[in-house]
């Protein structure tokens, strides 16, 4: 499937193409000890300038999804989900992605890992079940 690509930029970079070596970041406030996404440069909990990229785990759960069966181009294939996955390094830690998974079987609370989808230079973060 191809998909529209991000702009990189310094902040956004190692979430993006960390895939290259299997690893997942996010992004890390060293001051209050916490994640956040998307990446940016000041931590949104507590206004610090020391964030940088931190690899976790790459496990997930979906903690809400849709099925969407509208095909927006002509080469998005149809059915596909979309969720809301949550990482265990902390509550709360969340973004969008796709589960690659038959539609049929994504359930609220399936655990994930991660996998990467490669485009150009940007490596894409989708889930599997676990």
């Amino acid at each position: 499937m191809h998909r529209k690509l991000p702009a990189l930029t310094a902040d956004n970079r190692a979430f993006w193409q960390g895939g290259e070596q299997g690893r997942l970041f996010m992004h890390w406030c060293e001051d209050c000890t916490s994640y956040f996404h998307p990446p940016g440069p000041v931590c949104p909990k507590c206004a610090s300038l020391s964030v940088r990229p931190k690899e976790v785990s790459g496990k997930a759960t979906v903690v809400s999804f849709t099925i969407n069966y509208q095909p927006w181009t002509p080469n998005l294939a149809a059915p596909f989900a979309i969720a809301i996955v949550e990482l265990p390094e902390q509550p709360g830690l969340r973004f969008l992605s796709n589960v690659e998974e038959p539609v049929e079987q994504i359930y609220i609370g399936m655990p994930l890992r991660v996998v990467f989808e490669q485009q150009e230079d940007v490596w894409i973060p989708l889930f599997i079940k676990d």
